[in-house]
């Protein structure tokens, strides 16, 4: 998309503009954030941000150099050199030299990748400040969580192949499972017979693990097996399929 790797066969529209037949326009769509850090140290981020503008014909007086260190929490560091920023300043500095040209697409490689648990928040906080601005953004990552939490729409590659291309929603829903816990009031004695409608499971002396087909079992019916068995439930917890689930079982039956 960037033109860094030529592509060996098919064809990449952004913005819809082809990137063989337009690539100046097609480039100017997106802004890319790669997985390297890639700044010049000797650089301000104030130069770096002026520098990148220029390179893509941004007129100085169209310039939002000062917003974009203030949206990343960069403004006090404008004028210090990027060798003495830290790791994390300089990932949220590589994220506003990509959008000084203000493009309507943003594409993040990896982003937080090796990043400590406070920086991941700030740069997603920045993306979804931008992606409520209408920016749409292309995001890589292999955290599962982070891709279920931030993403209105999800692909999943295997091998090469494109096996998941869905809203997030539909995707999670294509996993027909679920899984209740039950604190029981007492000892339990023995397990209620489910007669093979779905799973119930002891786990240690007072609590019975419930796994079914939401589309097939309701949660009251076995609520209603438990206490008709003669138990008095006094805590329940839930867990529904997560991104992770839906993962494995279309890598699994893809290879």
């Amino acid at each position: 998309m960037a033109g860094l790797v030529t592509k060996s066969e098919g064809t990449v529209k952004i913005w819809g503009r082809d990137i063989d037949a337009d690539p100046r326009n097609a480039r100017a769509a997106i802004g890319v954030v790669p997985q390297e850090v890639n700044i010049d140290p000797f650089f301000t981020p104030r130069q770096s941000l002026e520098l990148m503008a220029g390179l893509y014909g941004v007129p100085k007086a169209e310039r939002i150099t000062e917003k974009l260190l203030d949206m990343v929490g960069l403004l006090d560091k404008a004028d210090a050199y990027a060798r003495s920023l830290s790791g994390g300043m300089k990932r949220r500095l590589m994220v506003a030299k990509a959008f000084v040209h203000q493009p309507p697409i943003l594409v993040l490689d990896e982003p937080t990748a090796g990043v400590d648990i406070e920086l991941r928040k700030m740069l997603w906080k920045n993306v979804k400040a931008l992606n409520k601005q209408g920016v749409t953004i292309l995001l890589t990552t292999h955290y599962l969580e982070e891709a279920e939490e931030m993403c209105d729409r999800i692909a999943i590659i295997n091998h090469g192949k494109v096996v998941a291309n869905e809203e997030t929603e539909t995707l999670l829903s294509g996993i027909d499972n679920k899984e209740i816990r039950f604190v029981i009031d007492r000892k339990i004695e023995a397990i209620p017979d489910t007669k093979g409608r779905f799973t119930l499971e002891k786990e240690g002396g007072r609590t019975l693990v419930a796994r079914y087909a939401p589309g097939e079992v309701k949660a009251g019916d076995i609520i209603a097996l438990i206490q008709k068995s003669g138990y008095g439930i006094a805590d329940l917890s839930t867990n529904d399929a997560d991104l992770e689930d839906v993962f494995l079982k279309l890598t699994s039956n893809a290879g």
